[in-house]
This record gives C-alpha cells, structure tokens and sequence, in this order.
C-alpha cells in the first residue's frame, strides 16, 4: 500500500507539473506575440508564427520534463527539503530542458539547412524561451505549493486517510512513527503504538501507547486502524509471529519493518533474487544510470576548465620551476578512491622535493617547513589541487565526491574509525560536501566521514550542482590549507 499510495501520489505530480509546463509554454507564446507591453519592450521582426508551430513541441515537452524533473530529485519523497531546495531544483531542471529543446530545435535547423522550405519551421524565438522559463519556473513551484495545500486540507476533513497503528515503541517504532507523521502527504494517520510497556508507559515521543501487543486487535477495532506496522526487535521474534498470527483474520493491512536498520551501512533496498525477497544493507544512489549522468557533467565541465584556465595553469608551472627550487612542477601521489582502487593524482608541487624522503607519508601542518615560498601561496589559495583536473577527465576522479586519502593513512583510520571505508562506496572528488563545511585537512576525521556518508546517501545532480557552487563562494576549507 506504500508503494501504491507513493505511486499515486507521483502521478499526480507527474500530472500536474506537465500541465502547469504545457500551460507556460503557451502563456509564453500568446505574451510574446500578443502582450502590448513585451512587443513594446521586445519588438517583433521577422513578423508573427502561427501557434501551430510552437504546439509542434508540446509532445517533446511532455515527455522530457518528467525526466529532467526526475534526475533532479523532484519525485522523490525526501524529509526535511525545504521549499528553497524545491524552487532551485525546479529552476535547474526547467533550464536544463529549454537548453535539451533549444539544442533539438538546433540541430534539426541545421540538418534542413538546404531545405529553405523546412528549417525556419524550427526557428523559435529567444524571447518565448525566455518567457517560459521564468512562467515555467513559477507555474510548477505554484502548482506543486497549491496540490500540497489542497491535499492537506482533504486528508484534514478525513478523506480518504489511512489510519496507521504502530506496534513497537522501542527506537525502531518511534523512527517508523516520526517518518510516517514526516510524509502526510501520503495519507496516513498515526493513531499510536501497541507495546508491552503499557499500561506502565502512557506514550513514546508523544505518541500514545494505546495498550500491549495482546491488545493489538482489540485496539486496531477501536481506533478503526486500517494497516499495521510491526516494528519489533530481533530478540522478540517469538511475540512478532504471536501478533501476526493473532491480527491476520482481521481486515487490517499488516507490514513488518525488519529490524535491520542498525545494520545498513549506508541505506538498505529490497531486492528480488528469483522470487525470492533480499535485503541490500549498502545501496548507494550512485550506481548505473545515475553514474552515467555524473560521469557526463565530469567530462564536460572537466574539459571545459582545462581548457578555460590553460594560461593560468602554465603560468603557475612557470612560477614553480623559477621559484619552486629543485624537482619537478607536478607532484604525483598514491590516493584510493572508488572500490578501493588506487590511482596517481596530480598536484602542483608545494614542498621541497623529495620531502617525505626521511620521514615517510606524514600529514601537513602549520607552518610547514617542508613548503617552498610559492607553495605557501599556492597551498592558501588551494591553487595546487588544479591540476586534478586532469585526473577528472581521465576518469580516476569527480569534481564532486569524498576527498581521495592516501592508502598508508587509510590503513591508519580503517582500524579506528566506523564504516571509514564505506567514503570509497563512490568515486573520490575534488571538492566534497564535507569540504565546503570547512572539515579538510587536518580536522576531525569523524566529522568528515559523517558528511561524506551524508553525501553518499543523498546524491543527486542538484546537490552535485550546490557543492560547486559553494566551493567557488567557500574555497576548499581554506582556513585548514596550510
């Protein structure tokens, strides 16, 4: 019922952002071309489309925006996203699909090139493209605010609500309780928890305890419960079967929650091995078509920024070989990313050459001596770390992931530190979320496996997106660069 009610609720969302799209993209056509105040802004010049031609893309348009609005999270239910998060989500899917349409259009101009008759049929206008993006922008966040108020206000008269009884108040129930009352949007009303404790214990978290798992049923009729959620711990499976064995002849929906949750290492799916039900206790978001995805905005914005800061990148190798003493400009290194797997990562060279060659790996510290005068500067500015550009493209890393560490301190902290190893679920980047939350370098290394894991369990595209556009305003950690 879960999954059913959540794919209910997806269409309708489906449903309501292709309307709220398709109803831009006209409003955007008839203000461009008929709107007294945008033709006396933006005259037109090459005389006025038949509206024929601009409902062509309305198909295309249906298609690509559930898929872009997917990529970006948007039907996906999530605790905690905020309205922010949602309108930025938005405007990042509805300009990544104008550019997929605009790019289309483009290319089918130029391969009708010779075919005067049949290529200005594909010339749309900027200002439409314009228009629709802000009215597109708009429309969706106003729609999606206005269903969310609409279904608040239904499920509050009692509509078509679920009613949900708990059985379990220990940690488990109460995270299956505050997840249920996070997502009303769903439906569901949680009328309390079936447990032992009482009557000795009124209620968990503010949530009542309504009477003991042997009440269950007698309970469940007298707060017309429609479904059942078994929350119980592992040691009290012999009570779990009494319960459902005692609650099966009603007509009561029953769902047992495993009680694996403080196992899963990063975040646990079911899977199906020929019928038969497994529990995956390590999925990670980044994995086949998401993976693809983000290996595409590598390449590109990799290739890009090479290319972009060529000179500069030259420039600061000049400035190494005359003022960076004996050894070479770039500084290769052992680092561990995806899987364990090692590579050599690039650097610009900040220390005396051969620095570590008494003393084995050590970390950096304040006031290094080991650091060359323009290794001071280049360390300050994080300017060394550019060069991992090239290891981007070249597919040993992302611009976005947890930091690559070097394999002789990975055996140090793999020992001592819980799920360390689990960071090398993804591929390593450049620039991560614990980085742009000031934990680099020589800082607490529980921290920054907390945000690494953080971000390993909610990837997406958008937050990939925010990392590096936090990174520009916050540098990489600067104030733990030295």
């Amino acid at each position: 019922m879960v999954k059913f009610q959540t794919r209910i609720m997806v269409g309708v969302f489906v449903l309501v952002d292709v309307i709220s799209t398709v109803l831009a993209w006209v409003l955007a056509y008839f203000l461009r071309f008929h709107s007294d105040l945008v033709l006396e802004a933006v005259p037109v010049t090459k005389g006025v489309p038949a509206l024929s031609r601009y409902l062509v893309l309305i198909p295309v348009i249906v298609v690509l925006w559930p898929a872009v609005l997917y990529f970006h999270g948007l039907y996906q239910l999530k605790r905690g996203r905020s309205r922010i998060d949602e309108f930025f989500a938005i405007l990042f899917s509805v300009l990544i699909g104008t550019a997929l349409v605009l790019g289309a259009t483009l290319y089918v101009r130029v391969y009708y090139k010779f075919q005067p008759d049949v290529a200005p049929l594909w010339e749309y206008s900027q200002a439409v493209m314009a228009l629709f993006v802000l009215l597109d922008v708009l429309a969706l966040n106003g729609a999606r605010s206005a269903l969310r108020a609409y279904l608040k206000r239904m499920w509050t008269a009692g509509y078509n609500v679920r009613r949900v009884l708990v059985a379990g108040a220990g940690d488990l129930g109460q995270q299956v309780a505050e997840t249920i009352l996070a997502h009303r949007e769903l439906g569901f009303r949680l009328v309390g928890f079936v447990d032992d404790a009482a009557p000795a214990v009124k209620e968990r978290g503010g949530i009542p305890i309504l009477g003991t798992l042997d009440q269950a049923t007698q309970v469940a009729a007298t707060h017309r419960a429609d479904q059942l959620y078994v929350a119980l711990p592992l040691e009290e499976h012999a009570k779990l079967l009494r319960l459902i064995k005692s609650v099966s002849n009603e007509c009561v929906d029953i769902k047992v929650v495993p009680d694996l949750v403080q196992y899963a290492t990063i975040k646990a799916v079911l899977e199906d091995l020929d019928g038969i039900p497994i529990i995956s206790l390590s999925e990670v978001p980044l994995r086949g078509w998401n993976s693809m995805v983000k290996r595409v905005m590598d390449v590109l914005i990799g290739t890009v920024l090479v290319f972009l800061f060529m000179p500069f990148l030259a420039a600061i190798a000049l400035l190494i070989k005359l003022k960076g003493g004996r050894g070479p400009v770039l500084l290769r290194q052992e680092r561990m990313t995806l899987d364990g797997k090692t590579f050599q990562i690039y650097k610009f060279r900040t220390m005396v050459h051969n620095a570590e060659e008494n003393t084995g790996p050590v970390w950096a510290s304040p006031h290094d001596p080991r650091r060359t005068g323009i290794g001071i500067w280049l360390r300050r500015f994080n300017l060394d770390e550019f060069p991992q550009l090239i290891n981007v493209v070249l597919g040993d890393m992302s611009l976005v992931g947890p930091r690559p560490e070097r394999p002789p301190f990975v055996q140090q902290f793999k020992e001592h530190i819980p799920q360390y190893m689990l960071r090398h679920r993804v591929k390593s980047g450049i620039t991560g979320w614990a980085q742009v939350n000031g934990w680099r370098g020589n800082t607490s290394i529980e921290k920054r496996i907390e945000y690494d894991l953080y971000y390993i369990e909610n990837w997406s595209l958008l937050l990939d997106i925010k990392i590096l556009i936090l990174t520009l305003f916050r540098g990489f950690g600067q104030k733990h660069a030295y």
